[in-house]
């Protein structure tokens, strides 16, 4: 990758709790655009790494690499025009690899000024109504989706 460019490779980390409360939070430079926590990895370092990273530099939350939930998903997409410039010439593309973090409850958040400008927890359809991005709005739904089941009883044969 070029010096003082972002790679095209990138982690979106959503943040809920139990009751699938969801962490949406709302971009600095794009006022009205709302996400979950993203970022690009550095060098070379581990997706999981890049996730936790992201967590603390994001929201403040310290967590640990056990925490984190792997889906396993990765999605490719078209980087916005307005976005191209951080990126090496001819890049167009980006690979968002998706995790979750569940906390006990909804925590507050230190925000990093340069990035977000405010932070809400909502139930996850509103959380999946209210970013922008499909990736994030897919994530969540996976999430809930995911975590709803694994509640349900299991029928009896």
């Amino acid at each position: 990758m070029s010096e003082g460019h972002k790679q095209p490779v990138s982690v979106l980390v959503v943040i809920h709790t139990p009751a699938l409360d969801v962490l949406v939070l709302e971009r600095a430079a794009s006022g009205g655009l709302w996400q979950s926590v993203t970022g690009s990895r550095e060098d070379s370092e581990a997706l999981a790494a890049t996730a936790l990273r992201e967590v603390a530099e994001e929201t403040g939350i310290a967590a640990q690499p056990a925490d984190l939930v792997d889906w396993h998903l990765n999605n490719r997409f078209e980087i916005l025009h307005r976005w191209r410039a951080r990126y090496a010439p001819g890049v167009s593309h980006n690979t968002e690899h998706v995790f979750s973090l569940s906390v006990p409850a909804p925590l507050s958040v230190r925000l990093a000024p340069d990035e977000h400008v405010a932070a809400l927890w909502l139930p996850w359809q509103d959380a999946a109504d209210k970013v922008f991005s499909w990736t994030n709005r897919d994530a969540i739904r996976l999430v809930a989706r995911s975590l709803s089941a694994e509640r349900l009883p299991r029928s009896s044969l």
